[in-house]
């Protein structure tokens, strides 16, 4: 961190009001003042280079690009971590103070600045899974709706149009035909939901073509066009990231710990950061394991000592370590590759 302690400032975001806090070092002045989303940028504009901690919440991208241009560091931060340093009632002003101390706890793990292109690349995702969400609970209710009059179907979305066709079939001869057509405009309805979907999922691939990062990391077995260009997106800077373990760590590949009095247990997955990516590579990690015809002597080994659940997740874990390792090293992936310490230097 190269901002100093002084130079600290706690940022409370809102939609047309935010909180600033900081301690000015020369006077020992605590300014804890409001103010209006027109002059926020205008307030840094005279200010040196400082360290600028805030939320990770809506807007807080926007924000932090417009700061990092000014020339200020930008510390993003989950509100779970920052929720720890509130102390009594919560509120604007102590939300902000709580920012301000957990910006200068290097422990406190940030949540890396990301361009307006990747950023993109995330809402194409977020609209897809949300339109994915909305198709299957059109199907259920669909389905449910039939079953109240004897029609069931088969899994799937092959055998739920073949069922719904010949359902509706059947029951316009007993139905009122406003019902039946409701019912149709419903089952169509998803047709144009596959539309939509298909149209998004051809952007992304238009995009993995071009970015050589999203290319590199989609040779790896178990990611695909989602996972890919997920990955790259959500991780802003490879190099945010120490290793490979930090950031499977930080996708929450990992299990969770408690304990006392120097003995330490192991949960189960600690389930932390981002979900929507920590399930792509958990569904890519499952595609493996089923379906890869000359799995690697670790997979095999390891699928022999433990559950097929907790063998997935042990390789969704490798899977965001490798992609880390293409990312930040630049390199295109190696199915035979070895990875080396790095040597000792030798004493002088």
């Amino acid at each position: 961190m190269n901002a100093t302690p002084n130079s600290v400032v706690g940022v409370d975001t809102a939609k047309s009001v935010f909180q600033l806090y900081t301690v000015d070092k020369e006077t020992g002045e605590v300014i804890n003042q409001q103010i209006k989303r027109a002059q926020f940028l205008q307030w840094f504009a005279n200010r040196a280079p400082c360290l600028i901690g805030m939320e990770a919440c809506g807007g807080s991208q926007h924000w932090a690009r417009k700061l990092q241009a000014m020339g200020h560091e930008v510390k993003l931060m989950s509100g779970k971590m920052v929720k720890a340093f509130v102390c009594g009632n919560k509120n604007d002003a102590a939300d902000a103070r709580a920012i301000y101390m957990a910006a200068q706890q290097p422990e406190v793990k940030t949540v890396a600045v990301k361009s307006e292109g990747q950023q993109a690349v995330l809402a194409m995702h977020r609209i897809r899974q949300q339109l994915v969400k909305v198709r299957t609970a059109q199907m259920n209710e669909l389905r449910g709706l039939l079953g109240e009059y004897g029609e069931v179907f088969g899994r799937g979305r092959k055998a739920f149009d073949a069922g719904m066709k010949a359902s509706l079939e059947r029951l316009a001869e007993r139905l009122p035909a406003p019902l039946i057509d409701t019912l149709r405009d419903q089952w169509n309805e998803l047709g144009r939901l596959d539309e939509r979907i298909a149209r998004i999922e051809a952007s992304l691939l238009a995009w993995l073509r071009q970015d050589g990062a999203a290319k590199a990391i989609s040779a790896i077995p178990g990611v695909g066009l989602l996972t890919a260009t997920a990955a790259v997106a959500t991780m802003g800077q490879p190099k945010a990231f120490r290793s490979g373990r930090e950031f499977a760590a930080w996708i929450g590949l990992v299990p969770a710990q408690t304990g006392s009095g120097g003995k330490v247990r192991l949960l189960g997955m600690s389930k932390r950061g981002d979900t929507y990516l920590r399930t792509l590579l958990i569904h890519g990690a499952r595609a493996v394991l089923q379906h890869a015809k000359a799995p690697s002597p670790w997979l095999q080994q390891i699928s022999q000592r433990r559950p097929p659940n907790v063998v997935i997740v042990a390789l969704a874990n490798k899977i965001a370590r490798t992609i880390w390792a293409v990312l930040a090293h630049d390199r295109a992936y190696d199915k035979g590759h070895v990875s080396q310490r790095p040597l000792a230097a030798p004493a002088a």
